[in-house]
């Protein structure tokens, strides 16, 4: 008998242009995390999509419990087998319950109707059983994030699955939630069911794990034992090449402190539990980070200053000169974007192509007398694509095939095209590997050479010392403080970050 649970041997999958899968392999035992790591675009989720019967392989082989299952013709058939997978992005019905989103194609009945009941006493029972202080009568589209993605876990448990996968399943959470999702994934792996965990975020891999595989261009790098590696040797692993510098070097010269490109000043939010009183100065060639802890109201600022949410009061100057913001619009015309922390829910345009969401914030600049002219719209994207070395066979292609980082490589391009003067980031390189990360670094780097300035909002303590020319912390929609690079230190960076007291 194999001494694996699971064996993917040679997989290929071709779409395409694309080869997306070069013979990959993934052999996972019985009663272990099993980290599989990659670039973007290494692969990783298209392997899984193979095994959870969302794509079918066109080469290889697959043994579940030492019996091929090469023709999984659907998700139903390999959950029903025993393999449930948390998707990276959720997609709940947010007009409908938690219970209803758990039990969904599934639910209990009672003479041929709906037992809501039953469904009600599973759902606490199951909730109960992971320790999950969820209502589930609330409607889903008005549970956080972070919790939906434990709901989303609880769902795959449900299923009582012998693989669980778990793709990226900590991308919203607080970090005392992470722990919590630890404390499910021991039991787990305590009851003998096996994890295959994919994640950019080197700590955790190599806290959870017991196995980690990693990929690199659709190939299959190795497997290793977590306790025999480092995150230098997993990230060479990754990208082929040493980078031991996490982060490029700054070869512009200091932002001029008199240069100020941008002044907030009495900034408060519309909404009474969001941001108050909030000044800041923003300086020609600087990037300004902003800290803080889930709830400090980070993002709820860069939006009100965008003109996406409403502003109570407050006063912005550009150049010097009162400008005022009522409406995405304003903002564009005054030189200010953004780049949203949720790229798939307020970023892409999923089913439209790569040309199409790289220009749409620049239409006007390819029209004349009011008339578009597109045969200037694609060179253009074309070039802002190559230069932030987006992988696609072409424009064409819909931005939803595209991995993560390509497609935040996309939504940066389609600012790029606006020539704005001050871009907001906020969390850049969210659930983006360590090579993409470096070349978006690289990317702002250009950006201040150019004489422009950035706003960049990140969760990642050591992005946000090592980009940063100043960090601005808040808690609870208050600036606690400012700390210059030179006093950069974690320790006070967190103790700010949670030191505003009512």
């Amino acid at each position: 008998m194999s001494q694996y649970i699971l064996e993917m041997n040679d997989i290929v999958k071709r779409f395409p242009g694309v080869l997306a899968l070069d013979h990959a392999n993934l052999k996972v035992r019985p009663g272990t995390v099993h980290a599989l790591m990659g670039e973007n675009g290494a692969g990783k989720s298209t392997l899984m999509k193979c095994l959870f019967g969302l794509y079918h392989p066109d080469e290889g082989e697959i043994l579940f419990n030492g019996k091929s299952i090469n023709d999984i013709p659907n998700t139903k058939t390999a959950l029903a087998m025993g393999i449930s997978m948390i998707h990276q992005e959720l997609h709940p019905i947010r007009f409908r319950s938690v219970m209803e989103n758990v039990w969904i194609g599934r639910f209990p009945k009672k003479y041929g109707f709906v037992d809501h009941q039953a469904m009600y006493d599973k759902t606490v029972a199951l909730f109960k059983s992971i320790g999950l202080d969820v209502d589930p009568k609330e409607l889903a589209g008005k549970v956080s994030a972070s919790k939906l993605q434990l709901v989303e876990i609880a769902r795959a448990i449900s299923y009582d699955a012998k693989i669980i996968i778990m793709d990226e399943p900590t991308s919203s959470l607080t970090e005392n939630e992470v722990e919590y999702l630890f404390k499910i994934i021991n039991k787990l792996r305590d009851e003998g069911r096996s994890i295959i965990y994919i994640s950019h975020k080197m700590e955790e891999i190599l806290k959870i794990s017991d196995d980690v595989t990693i990929m690199r261009d659709g190939k299959y790098i190795g497997t290793y034992a977590a306790k025999d590696i480092d995150q230098d040797f997993i990230i060479k692993k990754m990208v082929g090449r040493d980078m031991s510098n996490r982060f490029p070097p700054r070869t512009d010269a200091p932002a001029p402190k008199d240069e100020v490109v941008l002044e907030v000043k009495d900034f408060t939010a519309a909404d009474p539990r969001s941001f108050k009183n909030v000044n800041f100065q923003l300086h020609r060639g600087e990037i300004l980070g902003i800290g803080g802890l889930v709830g400090a109201q980070r993002t709820e600022l860069v939006e009100t200053i965008f003109g996406l949410r409403a502003l109570d009061h407050g006063t912005i100057y550009k150049d010097g000169k009162e400008i005022k913001i009522n409406s995405v619009r304003d903002a564009k015309r005054n030189g200010i974007a953004l780049l949203t922390e949720e790229r798939r829910q307020n970023g892409i345009f999923g089913i439209l192509s790569i040309l199409d969401n790289t220009v749409i914030a620049a239409q006007k600049s390819f029209a004349h007398m009011g008339i578009l002219d597109t045969t200037k719209r694609a060179p253009a994207a074309e070039q802002a694509c190559k230069e932030l070395n987006v992988k696609t066979p072409n424009l064409q292609v819909p931005i939803k095939n595209l991995s993560g980082g390509n497609q935040q490589k996309v939504l940066i391009a389609r600012w790029l095209l606006t020539n704005s003067d001050i871009i907001i980031f906020d969390e850049p390189t969210r659930g983006i590997d360590v090579g993409a990360k470096y070349e978006i670094y690289t990317l702002m780097l250009d950006q201040l050479k150019q004489g422009k300035s950035i706003i960049m909002i990140s969760s990642e303590m050591p992005e946000l010392m090592g980009m940063s020319d100043r960090i601005m912390v808040m808690c609870e929609g208050h600036v606690t403080g400012f700390v210059d690079k030179q006093n950069f230190d974690q320790v006070e960076i967190m103790r700010l970050a949670s030191s505003f007291k009512k």
